[in-house]
């Protein structure tokens, strides 16, 4: 049956793929991966030897099309990103829309995604959050932070390690120097680390020891 599959791949320890995510990787008809040569390190570690295709944010609108006709005409097409879970924070929504308004089935398969970790051990509430992906980085961005400065929910964002500083910088700014700031670096992979504690701390503490790798930010919500 065609079908549109999301499987998560992961965020670094390569442990954390599924037996149910490989079994389908081998099994579709055609992958789409945002990068071709990250994903295919992971198709070789472990033996699936389905044909693949480049699908990012630079070519999805002119793909999507051509996408939905092929799995309407009887085939299965499984997107994966460069780690994580398709669609969060990476492309994968263009795609999934159309799918839906063109009748054919989406299944997301469960898996890793970095901002749930970083959530669960950051220590804050989250029974409820509001995740907020990359800032913007220049138009907008002022307007965002005095908008979420008001927010009572946990915050979740992604972060590049060369613009952490300056992002806790506006946090310290815009939230309060005394705001409780949670950083995860390199969830699951060798150098793990998460840092606690003010807005100000965690800005002190980078801005002594420059970060490198991936990076999730939780911040906690304004007190009512």
């Amino acid at each position: 049956m065609s079908k549109l599959y999301l499987v998560p791949t992961p965020i670094g320890n390569l442990d954390d793929m599924t037996f149910r995510a490989i079994t389908v990787l081998k099994e579709v008809d055609l992958i789409l991966a945002e990068d071709t040569r990250t994903s295919g390190k992971l198709l070789k570690h472990f033996d699936i030897a389905t044909h693949m295709q480049s699908h990012h944010m630079h070519n999805e609108h002119k793909m999507t099309d051509r996408i939905v006709q092929r799995i309407k005409s009887g085939e299965t097409v499984a997107l994966i990103s460069d780690a994580g879970t398709p669609a969060i924070s990476d492309p994968g929504f263009l795609l999934t829309r159309a799918c839906l308004e063109n009748n054919i089935d989406v299944e997301c398969l469960p898996g890793a995604t970095a901002f749930v970790p970083a959530l669960v051990n950051s220590g804050m509430p989250n029974d409820k959050f509001v995740f907020e992906g990359f800032l913007p980085v220049k138009k907008g961005r002022q307007t965002r932070l005095k908008l979420l400065a008001e927010e009572t929910r946990t915050m979740i964002f992604y972060e590049s390690p060369h613009k952490l500083v300056k992002t806790l910088g506006h946090f310290a700014e815009y939230f309060g120097a005394g705001r409780q700031v949670s950083v995860s670096r390199e969830l699951t992979k060798m150098f793990e680390e998460t840092i606690r504690g003010t807005a100000t701390e965690v800005l002190g503490h980078y801005t002594h020891k420059p970060p490198k790798g991936e990076i999730v930010i939780v911040v906690a919500g304004k007190t009512k």
